[in-house]
């Protein structure tokens, strides 16, 4: 990838840390100019995607730099509070960042975008199962895989829209062994470049024929099937 995004203009939200930084990273590596929003204080853009007001103020501020935007990756991170503890203004707060906030700042930038224009959204593998408790988070994160397919078609001509979503993602790069690791069919948990392989893909040329698309990439979690009594498996109520 090196050099082959030069001159290119790519923004990542959610690019302080974990999985947001190692995208914004690889951009830089390859020769793309890079604009990062994050609630983290750091050499970045400094703001809660949750507010309109600071959207449009990313957005001027990379405009009056840049006349033309050629990735937008929404990457920033929703909480995760369960129907149990999650109040009303938490999960509206989830939703406002995992899916309005993407939304709206396409809203703000679609006129500006550069031939062979991408968009890629994070999802998660959340997006079509479940742990207990985990509704702001997965709701949002449902939201952003459906709103990929809506966008890549109102946007069909003007820029490819797709959806990534990762599985068990570990951001410190940690090695698992035994259940950790088996219990996914790759044999390992996955860590941020995982991701950012598939984004850097997705926003290249040879992605050209790919657009609504949802790829998951969770070492094939999703698809391995448990019963009771797999390999060693147990389902315990209490």
């Amino acid at each position: 990838m090196q050099h082959i995004f030069d001159g290119k203009v790519a923004i990542v939200t959610g690019g302080a840390n974990g999985i947001g930084r190692c995208i914004a990273d690889e951009f830089r590596a390859a020769g793309a100019h890079v604009y990062v929003i994050d609630k983290e204080d750091g050499n970045h853009f400094v703001g809660d995607i949750s507010k309109r007001e600071v959207l449009e103020a990313f957005a001027d501020e990379i405009l009056k730099k840049q006349s033309h935007i050629h990735y937008i990756i929404n990457n920033a991170l929703p909480i995760m509070k369960g129907i149990d503890e999650c109040t009303y203004e938490e999960f509206q707060y989830a939703l406002s960042v995992g899916v309005t906030a993407p939304f709206y700042l396409v809203k703000l930038l679609m006129g500006h975008m550069a031939p062979g224009a991408s968009i890629v959204n994070i999802s998660s593998s959340r997006d079509r199962m479940s742990q207990a408790q985990t509704e702001s988070y997965t709701a949002a994160k449902g939201g952003i895989a459906a709103l990929t397919h809506a966008l890549a078609v109102s946007l069909a001509g003007r820029a490819r829209v797709n959806s990534i979503s990762p599985g068990w993602i570990d951001t410190a790069y940690a090695t698992y062994k035994g259940a950790d690791a088996l219990q996914q069919p790759a044999g390992r948990v996955g860590n941020p470049m995982d991701i950012a392989n598939m984004v850097m893909f997705l926003c290249s040329d040879k992605a050209g024929f790919i657009t609504g698309e949802n790829i998951c990439i969770d070492g094939g979690m999703t698809r391995q099937m448990i019963y009771h009594g797999d390999n060693g498996w147990k389902l315990e109520t209490e």
